[in-house]
């Protein structure tokens, strides 16, 4: 219903891809937190970057579901950390790059970040702010023709080692939600400072902490209008919230398939592991709950490829795909016993990277406020004005 034969082919060399270019050093950048450059490069002359974005800037305007391709394939190399950096880069970063920006600046940033030249990070969260959106600190006040930018942001994938910074600040604090903009600074620019942060899962990327002390971006780097920051931000959650659920079923359905390898394998008590009924049950009920959060982000990712604006469908998908693969992943790695606890084995990172899906774009208690308030309050958020993914 949703893929084609042209779908199925590059979800295959994308899958030959991974393997070969990347999946050799993933416990290396797992152990030292920082991914090679070189890979960014390698996905730019494949055009992995560029799958949604415009022919014009070196994209290839491919419809919704390569994207999702995308993102599963990405969470089945066992690294969460380093699916984050791409899809961060090329999903949220990108993506203000993409609607906001000037002619100018697409083709300062959005061209070279299609290529693999340049990473971009998006930096919202703030260290007193977390999923409060509105309430952050971060100012950017107008001198003359450039904004002085102050503040701090926590959180950020690719904080560390990115190129450009895609930045949330109040631009007229005393209009609260309605005085943000968003701005893209250098990474080099003076007074902008970096920290790596220490992290239980998402090992390969680098998450940082970023102060900004007096930075000096010029005026023309406003993306899109002053003060409308924050319906930008808003318009683009939905995608951000549907990755994170794609993601989840995605992982899920690694760790369930590799559960179920493992247990046809397994003997314990003269017979294989898989011919208990106890453990067939459990991977009756798992395998159930997955293929339905599976079937509802399709549906989804189908509503927004066509030009909707699905908010609560995509609030719900992160809010209950995330919680099942938490479930399903803990399950699965329940059924190889000890050797589910082993480093050597991919569950225990599985496990650790995956407790980031009901805390990371939105905590899961924030969603349900959110979801509660479409369907007990009728509250209706508006569409974004523009389409992000080719109809």
């Amino acid at each position: 219903m949703y893929f084609t034969e042209e779908h199925a082919l590059f979800r295959e060399s994308f899958k030959e891809f991974l393997q070969k270019e990347v999946v050799p050093h993933i416990d290396k950048w797992e152990e030292t937190g920082t991914i090679d450059r070189f890979i960014w490069e390698k996905f730019g002359e494949m055009g992995y970057f560029g799958l949604y974005q415009p022919e014009e800037y070196g994209g290839l305007n491919l419809d919704i579901f390569y994207t999702i391709i995308f993102l599963e394939e990405l969470q089945k190399i066992n690294s969460g950390g380093f699916a984050a950096a791409m899809w961060a880069h090329a999903y949220l970063a990108m993506t203000h790059v993409k609607i906001e920006a000037s002619e100018a600046l697409k083709e300062k940033y959005l061209t070279p970040s299609i290529n693999g030249e340049m990473i971009g990070a998006l930096c919202v969260s703030e260290p007193f702010g977390g999923s409060d959106v509105a309430g952050m600190r971060t100012t950017a006040e107008k001198k003359g023709d450039t904004y002085i930018i102050n503040g701090s942001k926590t959180f950020i994938t690719n904080g560390v080692y990115a190129d450009y910074l895609v930045v949330a600040a109040k631009t007229s604090p005393e209009l609260k939600s309605k005085g943000m903009s968003i701005f893209i600074v250098d990474r080099n620019a003076k007074g902008v400072s970096a920290s790596k942060l220490n992290k239980l899962g998402w090992r390969a990327s680098d998450t940082g902490e970023i102060a900004f002390d007096n930075v000096e971006v010029p005026a023309d780097h406003l993306l899109g209008e002053e003060n409308k920051g924050f319906s930008y931000i808003m318009q683009h959650f939905a995608m951000e919230r549907l990755i994170m659920g794609v993601n989840a079923h995605a992982r899920a359905e690694f760790a369930l398939d590799y559960a179920i390898n493992y247990m046809s394998e397994r003997e314990a008590f003269g017979k294989k592991i898989n011919e208990f009924q106890a453990l067939r049950h459990k991977i009756a009920d798992m395998m159930s709950e997955v293929t339905v959060i599976k079937e509802f982000n399709y549906a989804t990712a189908y509503k927004l490829g066509k030009g909707e604006y699905p908010v609560k469908e995509a609030s719900m998908s992160k809010l209950l795909s995330t919680k099942i693969a938490d479930e399903v992943i803990y399950g699965s790695l329940q059924m190889l016993g000890g050797y589910g606890y082993m480093e050597d084995y991919p569950l225990a990172r599985m496990f650790r990277d995956s407790r980031l899906g009901p805390i990371g774009g939105g905590t899961s208690e924030i969603l349900r406020e959110i979801i509660a308030k479409m369907v007990i309050d009728k509250k209706e958020y508006k569409a974004p004005v523009k389409e992000v993914f080719k109809s």
